[in-house]
């Protein structure tokens, strides 16, 4: 939560928010180090989504500064992987019942591969 309070302070001041969600992923080490700098990629190179952090996690939001997709490192939870959670502004709805978190333990090129339609689909861009 304090972090939370941080990033809300920081927007106010005009910090750069972008600079917050590197700083993040900087900070991480091992596979969520590896994991959240190919994600990062991933977004930046197919969605119009802005990086931040969220909770003190990578995030990103859509035009109006709604989050839409989230990673959550195991190491921060202390779990085996680390997950991308969607959330609310993600267009991921299909039917009665759709998932909005997906835990991740590498990232290969099927992976990536299927990261990039759930991220073209949650954003639809």
């Amino acid at each position: 939560m304090r972090a939370a309070v941080a990033e809300k302070r920081a927007a106010q001041e005009g910090a750069d928010a972008a600079a917050a969600c590197d700083a993040a992923i900087a900070a991480m080490t091992g596979t969520d180090k590896e994991l959240a700098e190919a994600f990062h990629q991933l977004v930046k190179e197919n969605t119009s989504l802005a990086a931040k952090t969220w909770y003190g996690m990578p995030a990103y939001v859509d035009a109006d500064g709604k989050v839409v997709v989230a990673f959550k490192p195991g190491s921060k939870f202390k779990i085996r992987y680390a997950s991308l959670e969607f959330q609310q502004a993600a267009k991921l709805d299909d039917g009665d019942v759709w998932p909005v978190g997906f835990a991740v333990t590498k990232l290969d090129e099927a992976g990536k591969k299927r990261i990039v339609e759930i991220l073209k689909a949650a954003v639809d861009d």
